[in-house]
């Protein structure tokens, strides 16, 4: 039995680009993170989620990372992962911004270009 401290980090990505009406798919998704995933020899989860908010609602997805004890990595190196896969989505789906939940703090990351 191997065990590790814990640590997680959570992705939240929406599907629609901006304010407008363009919508990415859970495909499109899926693909950029076996990109990702085959580019590092990494590993993430991926679960669909809605995001439900004033007047409107939004499919998208969860992007989990964890501290996994068979390849245990520091907190930093998990966090510097979450922050790359959040760049990538902010640019490739035109997010205005991405949230990243990790166990101990709360990340906002926003699209220069839309804020």
């Amino acid at each position: 039995m191997k065990i590790e401290k814990t640590f997680t980090a959570n992705i939240y990505v929406g599907f629609r680009e901006g304010y407008g009406d363009q919508l990415h798919t859970y495909n499109e998704a899926e693909q950029i993170l076996q990109e990702y995933c085959d580019s590092i020899s990494y590993c993430v989860s991926m679960t669909p989620t809605e995001f439900i908010y004033n007047g409107a609602n939004e499919e998208g997805i969860i992007i989990g990372l964890i501290n996994y004890p068979r390849f245990p990595s520091a907190r930093e190196d998990i966090v510097n992962k979450a922050f790359a896969i959040a760049e990538i989505f902010l640019e490739k789906f035109n997010q205005n911004r991405i949230s990243i939940v990790c166990s101990d703090k709360t990340y906002l990351i926003e699209n220069d270009k839309t804020t």
